[in-house]
């Protein structure tokens, strides 16, 4: 018997990043948890938070880095409207790192400024953390070593 399946779309303010009719399930960060969608789930909107997208398409799994947004499940179709989002081969790992890093720092220097958007820069720093925990896994699991200094 066949899997039922539905639609899935992410797109960001630029582009649809992804759209796919015969999905099996999605795995995505919300801020309830990391929930996986499956054929005949119930309608469901919720936020999405920094971290990694799961879809499952004719088997193969296809991994993308969200930086935040919303998800709106109906019956037969999921929608995800990113505020960034990108296939985890498209991560450059190396400059992930280094704007984490850039985030990282930005948030130390400023912990003395009374001006200070902490929630920006948390935000810019979460969203970086995601982006390179998606690139190390997808390409851990492409059997390509990488070595970042932690």
């Amino acid at each position: 018997m066949p899997a039922k399946t539905f639609h899935f779309q992410i797109a960001t303010p630029e582009r649809v990043v992804f759209s796919a009719e015969a999905v099996e399930s999605v795995t995505l960060p919300t801020q309830m948890g990391e929930i996986t969608v499956l054929a005949e789930h119930i309608p469901l909107v919720a936020n999405l938070v920094p971290g990694e997208i799961k879809v499952v398409v004719g088997g193969a799994d296809v991994t993308m880095a969200v930086s935040g947004g919303f998800i709106n499940v109906q019956p037969g179709k999921v929608v995800v409207l990113a505020d960034t989002a990108e296939h985890a081969e498209e991560i450059n790992i190396e400059r992930a790192e280094q704007a984490r890093e850039r985030a990282g720092e930005l948030m130390r220097q400023q912990r003395t400024a009374e001006t200070t958007d902490y929630t920006a820069l948390a935000a810019r720093l979460e969203k970086e953390l995601a982006r390179v925990k998606v690139a190390r896994k997808h390409r851990e699991r492409k059997g390509v070593s990488i070595k970042v200094e932690e």
